[in-house]
């Protein structure tokens, strides 16, 4: 139930995030989701794609630091509390959430939340006890 997350460190300067996309885009690499952190010197971009081993590839042909990080995607009812419902689930079993990002499906009542966790497989085991839907990295590259 992991899914696997890029991130790209980048100098805090213009240009470069359109550098990143224009490398992706030129090698048919679809993004999926995404998340950018910054602070005053550099940002890390954080990526769900649809081919991670050729995007990483990319990207460091051209000089980026890559790494890879397992995440969990899990969709939350798009409506007010969904996301509630699901921290307090991940809150009462002490699961820590170290960050998180979002999207919207194109159609459909969910969102999806890319969470990573202090303890993931813990995590997955609370999530999956309570019901709650873990999407497959297969189904979330292809979404």
């Amino acid at each position: 139930m992991r899914v696997e997350q890029i991130s790209v460190f980048l100098e805090n300067k213009a240009g470069r995030l359109s550098e990143v996309t224009r490398i992706l885009y030129e090698s048919g690499i679809n993004i999926r989701a995404l998340s950018l952190a910054d602070t005053s010197d550099f940002g890390i971009l954080r990526l769900i794609v649809n081919d991670n081993n050729r995007a990483k590839e990319a990207l460091k042909q051209h000089g980026f630091t890559v790494g890879k990080t397992d995440v969990v995607a899990v969709e939350v009812s798009d409506q007010p509390g969904g996301l509630h419902k699901i921290l307090d689930i991940l809150h009462k079993a002490n699961v820590n959430v170290e960050y998180m990002y979002a999207f919207v499906q194109q159609s459909g009542n969910n969102a999806v939340i890319i969470f990573r966790f202090d303890n993931l497989d813990e995590a997955v085991k609370v999530l999956m006890e309570h019901g709650v839907p873990v999407i497959e990295g297969s189904k979330l590259y292809a979404m």
